[in-house]
């Protein structure tokens, strides 16, 4: 099954656990990345607020096609239990018949957002197959 790791990392340890994800996996891996970073305080203040509510913000365009991979593993960092914007807007983008894994991580190695993150999952006709909190 050809599969894609995707992953929005804003201090790097998301980054960091989905890279050796990949490589131990042998497969193929691309960022998201916001239109515009934002600063800390903001990132913890508004964005924790917006994660909380399941908004999204402005990401680039992803760099590879996620409709020519049938199998999607999505990392995101947790904030307030929940995912980053940022990784919202992935959800938003995802095709129709994917598998899908979840892995949100963080320090606490625990998030408040399975059932949420399955129906928006299914509503995009997609199945969530996995999801896993790791711990960073």
């Amino acid at each position: 099954m050809k599969t894609l790791v995707v992953y929005y990392s804003y201090s790097g340890s998301t980054k960091a656990i989905a890279g050796e994800y990949a490589k131990q996996n042998s497969v193929d891996i691309t960022e998201i990345k916001g239109v515009k970073r934002p600063w800390k305080l903001r990132a913890y203040t508004a964005g924790i607020l917006a994660s909380m509510k399941g908004k999204a913000w402005p990401i680039e365009p992803p760099e590879v096609d996620f409709e020519s991979y049938e199998r999607l593993v999505l990392f995101a960092p947790v904030w307030a239990g929940n995912p980053a914007p940022m990784f919202n807007a992935v959800l938003e983008l995802l095709p129709q018949g994917k598998t899908v894994d979840v892995k949100m991580v963080s320090k606490s190695g625990n998030s408040a957002c399975k059932e949420r993150l399955e129906a928006v999952i299914s509503s995009k006709g997609s199945v969530l197959e996995s999801f896993e909190d790791v711990k960073s």
